[in-house]
């Protein structure tokens, strides 16, 4: 694609979002094209914030099929539109019921925690949603001893870290990109750049993690990087979130692991999939209301308790 169709395809995008009185929600790991042509971008609590505030009746949500499912549990009055229905998460897919109700048959005052990359099934069966941003916050909130945390147990292992006081049971769900990297990868990339420092989504492997400077959720270090002093980062996390570093912080250097740091299913939200999508008015997000209302009690628990 040249300049000049991309440019057209841009404007294109805006003209029918005024039509369709819809706003375009972005993930920081999507492509930079489509983050650029976004009314907002964010991690996924700052998304569902958006999608719950904005007044326009359409939400365009540019992410993994279970981000425009929650937009869709939230906003029962809107139509929620995701430009690509095979984007799927693989970490979402990674809990199940029949866990759940064995958990909460072996452990009294038990509560199920679920990261927000899930299904709406899940979801209905957990006690609160959380995000890598309020997590630590939440957890520590609650009033249960004993934690379920599905469906990653990277995520889950770190707010176990954090919170000893509480007994957190781990599932053994993960993301692929971001166990992907290695502690013997971040080594051999600090040989090549020694000046820089070492930042790390918690969805990483406990390896990693012993090894970063700063540890927080894609929002967090993008706001690290924008307040801190140094020069040089080497990033580990999902390499789509380079995008928005450089804007904030211009002039800085960032260093990406591998070429193992791109999930492919972000990466299928293109700028002529936004625009068929707004288009056609489809595909959409769909929840029953049955399932809506039961999975939307914990969502709504997230985003009161994470206030």
């Amino acid at each position: 694609m040249t300049d000049a169709e991309r440019e057209q395809l841009k404007e294109e995008i805006k003209k029918l979002a005024r039509e369709r009185d819809a706003v375009i929600l972005a993930h920081y790991y999507v492509d930079s094209d489509v983050q650029d042509i976004a009314d907002f971008v964010g991690d996924s609590y700052a998304l569902a914030k958006a999608a719950k505030s904005d007044p326009r009746k359409t939400v365009v949500f540019c992410g993994v099929t279970f981000m425009g499912e929650s937009a869709c549990i939230l906003n029962p009055d809107k139509t929620v539109l995701v430009p690509a229905e095979d984007a799927v998460c693989p970490m979402a897919l990674m809990a199940d019921p029949e866990t759940i109700k064995e958990m909460r048959e072996k452990y009294d005052d038990l509560a199920v925690v679920c990261y927000i990359n899930s299904t709406a099934e899940i979801k209905a069966l957990s006690d609160v949603i959380v995000t890598s941003s309020n997590a630590l916050k939440i957890v520590g909130k609650l009033p249960n001893k004993n934690i379920f945390f599905i469906p990653d147990g990277n995520l889950g292992r770190y707010v176990a870290e954090q919170i000893p006081e509480k007994n957190v049971v781990l599932n053994r769900g993960f993301c692929h990109v971001h166990t992907s990297m290695t502690a013997r990868e971040i080594e051999a990339c600090f040989h090549q750049h020694e000046g820089a420092k070492i930042i790390a989504h918690p969805e990483c492997m406990k390896e990693v993690l012993d090894l970063a400077d700063y540890i927080g959720s894609t929002k967090e270090l993008i706001d690290f990087v924008r307040t801190d002093g140094s020069e040089e980062y080497i990033v580990c996390t999902e390499s789509g979130v380079l995008h928005e570093m450089e804007k904030v912080a211009p002039g800085k250097r960032f260093y990406p692991v591998g070429a193992k740091q791109v999930c492919p299913n972000m990466k299928k939200i293109t700028l002529g999939r936004v625009r068929d999508c707004l288009l056609n008015n489809a595909p959409r997000a769909v929840c029953d209301d049955s399932l809506r209302e039961a999975s939307c009690r914990p969502l709504d628990r997230m985003l009161e308790m994470a206030k």
